[in-house]
């Protein structure tokens, strides 16, 4: 059955490979973004013009919109509405559209930095000593997305909305997780950070790395993840691995986590929201991604 999915944000220079793998999937890309001129619009089957996220009757025009485009599911990908997509889920599915997306609990809990640190304590998870106060060097907000507003800091400032937190000295990784409905992994992928701009991987290689998906396991089976989400963690000097951050949703990178084990729009059309048994395919260690900026040109003649 053709599903017509939604992606949001469709105006970022990493949403082409979404788009494509809707299409490839045998799927109708639906792009959406505040900009009716942004590049998504161009590579996907069809497009729809999002409210602004601080429009006081977002969720309302959004169910009209996923009533008037017929959108069948709904892949969130914007740090800002995750919670929204996720409190809006069950009237969603009455509408017969599926929201991939974890539920409001989990949403809330990492997509707060200082929660998130807080669920690694509690529940066993290794992570990197954090304070509400400026008692460590790396200092970042406790609400963002990519490196924004993240660094090493010496002098003081106000940590009002900010955590901090004790460097770590080792190789990054970042994990492309796909869990079914009762959080189990369907996919665990290390990849090794190798290029990084603007918070976005721009080179990696995907390593087999027993002990990451070790942890990431037990993460996991901690939380109550649903489809696709992305794992920050260190593999320190000492041996020890510790997890940073959780984005509890699909990720830019994980184009590579796709192309290592297959398209990850099929698994979850088939898995997540037909319910139908599914086998995954072995994980092409060692596979390296590189990426680079393409062209869509648009004549207005």
């Amino acid at each position: 059955m053709r599903r017509r999915i939604l992606t949001e944000a469709s105006g970022s220079l990493v949403s082409g490979y979404l788009i494509n793998a809707i299409k490839d999937a045998g799927h109708i890309a639906v792009a959406s973004d505040i900009d009716d001129q942004c590049v998504g619009r161009y590579l996907a089957d069809d497009f729809v013009q999002m409210p602004s996220k601080h429009d006081p009757d977002l969720w309302p025009k959004v169910a009209a919109i996923l009533t008037e485009h017929r959108i069948d599911v709904v892949i969130p990908s914007l740090d800002e509405t995750l919670l929204g997509w996720a409190k809006n889920k069950p009237q969603f599915a009455e509408r017969g559209v599926e929201v991939i997306i974890s539920d409001p609990p989990v949403i809330e809990t990492f997509v707060d930095k200082w929660l998130a640190y807080r669920f690694f304590v509690d529940n066993g998870i290794p992570t990197p000593a954090t304070s509400l106060s400026q008692d460590y060097p790396l200092v970042k907000p406790r609400n963002g997305r990519g490196g924004q507003g993240v660094g090493v800091v010496h002098e003081r400032i106000d940590m009002a909305g900010m955590l901090s937190q004790a460097l770590l000295e080792g190789e990054e990784y970042t994990v492309d997780v796909l869990c079914d409905k009762a959080s189990r992994p369907l996919y665990i992928v290390p990849r090794r950070r190798i290029g990084v701009k603007d918070g976005k991987s721009t080179q990696g290689v995907v390593v087999r790395h027993e002990k990451i998906i070790e942890v990431v396991g037990a993460l996991c089976k901690a939380a109550q993840f649903i489809g696709p989400i992305n794992v920050q963690c260190f593999c320190c000097n000492d041996g020890t691995v510790k997890v940073v951050e959780v984005n509890p949703r699909i990720a830019g990178g994980m184009a590579l986590g796709f192309a290592a084990t297959e398209n990850w729009i099929s698994v979850l059309c088939d898995k997540l929201t037909d319910g139908q048994v599914y086998q995954t395919k072995p994980i092409k260690y060692g596979l390296r991604m590189m990426r680079y900026y393409a062209e869509v040109f648009v004549s207005d003649c």
